[in-house]
């Protein structure tokens, strides 16, 4: 069964203000699902979103003045 977290669940998960997951999920940045006048998530889709960001993240150089 389906593990759904709102806003306010998910963002110590993610580590981000609520506000800015409002935002991202609005961009099509985080899966999300819209039921009314809130967002929901599947913890699983957070999951699988968090593990292709970091796949795609692999090899990519961090800037100099990153670093």
């Amino acid at each position: 069964m389906a593990e759904i977290m709102t806003t306010r669940e998910l963002s110590p998960y993610l580590r981000l203000h609520e506000i800015t997951i409002c935002k991202y999920v609005e961009e099509g940045v985080i899966p999300g699902v819209r039921i009314g006048r809130v967002w929901r998530f599947d913890k699983a889709e957070i999951d699988k979103w968090i593990g292709e960001s970091m796949a795609n993240q692999k090899g990519k150089k961090m800037p100099k003045s990153k670093r």
